[in-house]
């Protein structure tokens, strides 16, 4: 593997950042999972009761390591204090990448609906600001939510669709909107979960002023890239690689400058694409498309976002300026208010100025 020069390295670590795709359960770190067994006496749940242990258990072995994994950590998150532990050490975590924002996807229904856990929703709420208000005051990040659909657990026994988990997600998201909730996705598999069911609860969530950023087009090619755009109304496409394998649907993320979430550890831990060097980051950016690069899962796959901008310059060659271009998209694409949104891009292009 190349190395990067030294002033590349440090330029990527001190540069601004923002992040805007990254779920709240898979950026919690093995330490943190430790804590939360230790609070709840669930240290049997883990494999290893030492964080260097449960740090070699965390990396990726194949999808459905994954999901245990996840779903183990989603388990030890009960409380509201547990929420504002993992909302103010991602705090902590930005203030050591020196990312100044990020949008943090949570799934509400998995904690207040679907396990018997009794957290109820005000509760997750305040745990959530609680983090958020600390995070802010010890290291001036701003944090903002996207509260997703779990579209897995949207199918009747029927194998139709039902809507209550839908209908609830929503209200859970317009309820959390003074509370820094900006925007409405759609996550889970995307297998057999088409958008187009989900197209009322989407239609009420931008009226309301929520951001439209379903996942499309990682494990599923175009159709659900144009199914997000069409009956969605996409603002944002989480992910959104597999566009380049349809000309007609990059033209019209090109003139509509649809802001594209891009994961490449993400891709390729998951098999999306084979390699780095298979990977279409480059490509997409090189079409006139609007492209973001963000970390996902970090811990979960070995990565984070400082690496995602080291492959950035390392596998796909961008100079200092290619990645300010790049990093500037996210703050341009970020659901955060005009104000915040101006104060955050004025500090980032003096920076970048000052650093040309």
């Amino acid at each position: 593997m190349t190395s990067l020069a030294d002033n590349t390295t440090n330029f990527i670590q001190n540069m601004p950042k923002a992040e805007i795709h990254i779920h709240l359960e898979g950026a919690v770190q093995p330490g943190t999972v430790l804590k939360l067994a230790k609070r709840h006496k669930k240290l049997d749940s883990l494999p290893s009761r030492k964080v260097d242990g449960l740090r070699r258990w965390f990396k990726f072995v194949d999808f459905p390591h994954f999901i245990q994994i996840y779903l183990t950590i989603q388990d030890l998150i009960r409380t509201a204090d547990d929420f504002a532990l993992i909302v103010y050490e991602n705090g902590a975590d930005m203030a050591a990448q020196n990312i100044r924002y990020r949008e943090i996807t949570v799934t509400p229904y998995t904690h207040t609906d679907y396990q018997d856990k009794g957290i109820t929703f005000d509760e997750l709420m305040h745990g959530l600001e609680n983090g958020r208000a600390q995070a802010k005051k010890e290291f001036g990040v701003e944090m903002r939510w996207v509260f997703d659909i779990p579209r897995n657990f949207c199918m009747g026994e029927n194998g139709r669709y039902n809507p209550k988990i839908a209908d609830k997600t929503l209200a859970y998201a317009l309820e959390g909107q003074d509370c820094g909730v900006v925007g409405f996705g759609l996550g889970g598999n995307e297998v057999g979960y088409p958008p187009e069911p989900f197209a009322h609860a989407f239609e009420k969530a931008k009226t309301n002023g929520l951001l439209s950023v379903p996942h499309a087009g990682e494990t599923m090619g175009p159709d659900s890239i144009w199914g997000s755009l069409k009956a969605l109304q996409a603002d944002r496409i989480g992910h959104g690689v597999r566009a380049i394998e349809d000309p007609g649907l990059l033209a019209t993320l090109k003139v509509r400058q649809i802001p594209l979430e891009i994961n490449p550890t993400s891709n390729i831990c998951l098999n999306v694409f084979p390699s780095m060097e298979a990977h279409p980051f480059r490509q997409l950016d090189e079409r006139g498309l609007l492209v973001t690069v963000n970390s996902d899962d970090p811990p979960l796959f070995n990565t984070s976002l400082v690496q995602e901008y080291n492959v950035l310059a390392r596998d796909f060659g961008y100079d200092h300026s290619g990645l300010a271009r790049i990093a500037r998209n996210a703050f341009v694409a970020a659901g955060v208010a005009a104000d915040v949104k101006s104060k955050l891009l004025k500090e980032f292009d003096a920076w970048v100025k000052e650093h040309r």
